[in-house]
């Protein structure tokens, strides 16, 4: 599930009042809560927190991780799919840069022989002239912020994202990509102001306690 960060305090006072007062320990993606029944949750840091988790105590901080959790961030956001792209920077909750843009990609056909082919070559050319764009919105909008943000978080194609990010130019901003991809529609203004929600989101992963025997 993904918690909302202003949220995590009172999901973590849920998840003791369900399985106990939890042990708390540090983990490389987080922190592990482990309740006296045997539940747990991995709380995984939103993207760009790593900083401020470096240094955690042996046994846990969870009213650091929950402060952390919280803290305003620059998040740069890039959205790609084969036929359109949007791209946006986030400062804690609010989408303070944000362009789109979508270039039309011929769909298959059913078509048989030369016409496959052609139609093919068309789409291949359509798609090849996409991602180039995709790269330069990428390079006018996402780069001269790199070195403001916290992390940059893709969603969409994880192909045509890669694709984007393979440009050179655009190193810096591959340097800071969370690991994380948000599965999102064709990207649209709307859609980019949802993702600022997901980027920001805490991912916990709970395990119920193992049956008795």
């Amino acid at each position: 599930m993904e918690v909302d960060p202003a949220r995590l305090g009172r999901w973590v006072e849920g998840f003791a009042e369900r399985h106990g007062p939890p042990a708390v320990t540090t983990e490389e993606y987080g922190l592990l809560l482990t309740g006296p029944d045997g539940a747990t949750a991995e709380l995984h840091a939103p993207p760009g927190a790593a900083d401020d988790l470096a240094a955690p105590p042996a046994g846990g901080d969870l009213p650091g991780f929950l402060a952390a959790a919280v803290a305003p961030r620059r998040i740069g956001l890039l959205l790609a799919r084969k036929s359109a792209v949007a791209v946006g920077v986030a400062a804690g909750e609010d989408l303070v840069v944000s362009k789109v843009d979508s270039r039309y990609v011929q769909g298959r056909t059913a078509a048989g022989g030369w016409s496959q082919h052609r139609f093919a070559r068309r789409r291949d050319n359509q798609a090849k002239a996409a991602l180039g764009e995709a790269v330069e919105l990428a390079v006018r909008l996402l780069l001269p912020q790199a070195g403001t943000l916290d992390a940059v978080v893709a969603g969409g194609d994880r192909r045509t994202v890669d694709g984007i990010l393979a440009d050179r130019r655009l190193a810096p901003l591959a340097a800071l990509r969370a690991d994380r991809l948000l599965d999102v529609p064709e990207p649209r203004h709307a859609v980019l102001v949802a993702a600022v929600t997901a980027a920001r989101a805490v991912r916990v992963l709970v395990r119920d306690p193992a049956p008795a025997d």
